[in-house]
């Protein structure tokens, strides 16, 4: 008979004190609902989408907001996965001594990860009530748009979003933080 294996589920005060002492130098990780988690390498495809996306939001945020690339996100006690842009609010200066933990905005670019990004990530964020979630799909050229984070216990860690919109050019997209900031989804497209 053979003995389950177990998982070491990490906090997110220890992954931070192991971040700090530099353990995991170099390592592209995430924590994610008390695992770690190798996140996905990037070619120039999807560094270049990023850089895209983050002109189109950088044009549209107003004082008082900062857009961050691949920056750690504080959402729960488990959990400080590094979105590919997260709109938060504040300055920069504000995040000094703590990660952004209420993001009015997360944006995912995928390609290979993109099954992730929708159950495991969607789920992760719609649990964290993360009001506006956004999927930039590089196989499919369209903006997956996330809204209405609720309890589901079908889903990978009980929360889902209950809208979920596709979108393509020429169609445009306004962040629910922001009623006046519109962006043409092809600005946010290769």
């Amino acid at each position: 008979m053979q003995t389950p294996l177990t998982l070491r589920r990490w906090d997110r005060a220890e992954y931070d004190r192991l971040v700090g002492l530099g353990v995991f130098e170099g390592e592209p990780l995430e924590l994610i609902a008390g695992q770690l988690v190798v996140a996905e390498p990037q070619g120039s495809y999807h560094a270049s989408t990023i850089t895209k996306v983050d002109y189109a939001l950088r044009a549209i945020v107003p004082p008082g907001w900062i857009v961050r690339c691949q920056a750690p996100v504080s959402l729960d006690d488990e959990s400080e996965p590094e979105p590919d842009l997260a709109v938060v609010p504040g300055r920069p200066g504000d995040y000094r001594d703590s990660h952004p933990a209420h993001p009015a905005l997360l944006v995912e670019v995928a390609e290979s990860s993109l099954a992730f990004d929708r159950s495991s990530k969607g789920s992760l964020y719609a649990r964290a009530a993360v009001p506006d979630y956004w999927i930039v799909d590089l196989v499919s050229g369209v903006v997956e748009v996330y809204r209405e984070p609720g309890p589901d216990a079908s889903a990978v860690f009980g929360y889902r979003y209950r809208s979920v919109t596709r979108l393509a050019p020429p169609a445009t997209v306004v962040p629910l933080a922001f009623a006046s900031g519109r962006i043409a989804v092809a600005d946010l497209l290769p």
